[in-house]
């Protein structure tokens, strides 16, 4: 009998990845999806552990789950992720509204979890590590996504132990999945339609399989008549080796945005954090990208307030930033993660990180402000995804990632189409389209 599953999303794009098979899978045994919680007969949370309290969110969620639901019959609730895998035992005892908690490397036995549940009534917890069955069992589900712009998860799991993170304990080791089990996942997102193609990892330029490596994937992929734009996300500075860096002379398709997370412009804090580069292999790496293609731009991440960071730190964060002009960065205030080697450590004063941080955002807002004011009255490619929620304007994004806005036909999604930028403000540029007619189909 159909059952309705509702499925919500936190954290990261491999969440949104890991939710869109979890999907896939689930129909096998007679699941649609529901938009609407007080339909679902399975609620089902995807979680991430990489933002502050983000265990009190899950319990939160159930929490209006069970408001929802209080005069309904329960929903199957099933809590997987990030924070499925850190809290299984305790999530179970705590919350007796959850029936499953599956960890990230576990949904292939999704199915058979949940069956087993209906016919027992007996909770259960999976949360081993076993990433080359998942995907050898998801490599036999066909990917339905049809997204103009699509992720695909390539390699999952870190052993880079930076003392602030949890992904070693959430994600596992460090695993890339087969060369061609990812091309035949990328022509299944083609055939469906997709048209850039974001590629996925926790280290996803540590990507390593059988001597393949990123580089070698993406220029695999760019072979794909149907695909027409390429990226990656997240980078590790360690990694950022030279046959990638070389691949942005060798590519048409890669994307000139480079997301390389830094942390800090620091080296004592990155030696603190464990994190395995110096700022001046960083520089080398842009010098090097910059030569290669003057219009690559950095994206960057930035934890403000590590313990230790001292107000020279601090300074020599503010100088990588005008530096480089980052754009469409990150920033939070350090905050201590569970079973981290980072976790007990003293904190800076909640006042001066607030200022330190502030001082950041602002330069970096400014860069992203200063980069969308230089393309005003100018024409760029973009690619439309769709329209906008009330659907008075089309929604296509730029090759830096910039969300784009200006009026046009349905029959222009999917097309990589040319916009005068007439106005801007930090996040969105606004225009007009530019000869219709003729315009490149993706």
């Amino acid at each position: 009998m159909t059952q309705k599953i509702f499925i919500k999303t936190f954290g990261c794009q491999m969440n949104e990845y890991d939710s869109n098979r979890i999907y896939d899978t689930v129909k096998k045994i007679d699941f649609v999806k529901t938009e609407k919680y007080n339909e679902a007969d399975c609620y089902l949370l995807n979680t991430c552990h990489i933002r502050d309290k983000a265990k009190e969110k899950v319990y939160h969620e159930i929490g209006r789950v069970k408001k929802i639901f209080r005069s309904k019959t329960k929903p199957l609730v099933i809590v997987v992720g990030c924070v499925a895998q850190a809290e299984h035992e305790e999530m179970l005892k705590r919350e007796p509204y959850i029936d499953l908690v599956l960890g990230p490397q576990a949904y292939h036995k999704i199915n058979d979890t949940i069956l087993n549940y209906q016919s027992k009534k007996s909770k259960h917890e999976e949360t081993e590590f076993d990433a080359i069955t998942k995907f050898e069992y998801l490599s036999k589900i066909k990917n339905q996504a049809s997204k103009i712009s699509s992720f695909l998860t390539i390699q999952e799991g870190c052993d880079k132990f930076c003392h602030f993170c949890v992904v070693p304990y959430t994600r596992g080791p460090e695993y890339s999945r087969p060369f061609n089990q990812i091309v035949d996942e990328a022509k299944q997102l083609a055939d469906n339609g997709s048209k850039e193609i974001i590629l996925l990892g926790q280290n996803v330029n540590a990507y390593n399989f059988e001597n393949y490596r990123l580089s070698n994937l993406i220029l695999e992929l760019e072979k794909l008549s149907g695909i027409e734009r390429i990226r990656y996300t997240t980078s590790h500075p360690k990694d950022m080796t030279t046959d990638l860096i070389d691949t942005y002379k060798n590519s048409k398709k890669l994307m000139p945005l480079v997301h390389l997370p830094v942390q800090s412009g620091s080296d004592k804090i990155l030696d603190l954090m464990n994190r395995k580069h110096t700022i001046k292999t960083y520089l080398e790496i842009f010098n090097k990208l910059k030569k290669i293609n003057s219009n690559i731009e950095f994206s960057s991440d930035f934890i403000i307030a590590y313990p230790g960071e001292e107000e020279n730190d601090f300074e020599d964060t503010i100088k990588l930033i005008d530096e480089i002009k980052f754009i469409n960065s990150f920033s939070f205030i350090f905050s201590p993660r569970p079973g981290t080697v980072a976790a007990d450590l003293p904190l800076i004063d909640k006042k001066r990180s607030m200022e330190r941080l502030e001082i950041v955002q602002q330069k970096l807002f400014s860069n992203q402000i200063n980069m969308n004011k230089k393309l005003e009255g100018k024409q760029i490619n973009v690619l439309v995804e769709n329209r906008t929620d009330d659907k008075s304007k089309l929604f296509a994004r730029s090759e830096y990632m910039t969300s784009v806005l200006f009026s046009g036909s349905d029959d222009l999604v999917g097309k990589i189409v040319k916009v005068k930028i007439k106005k801007s403000n930090q996040n969105t540029l606004f225009g007009d389209l530019v000869n219709q007619s003729n315009q490149k189909v993706a």
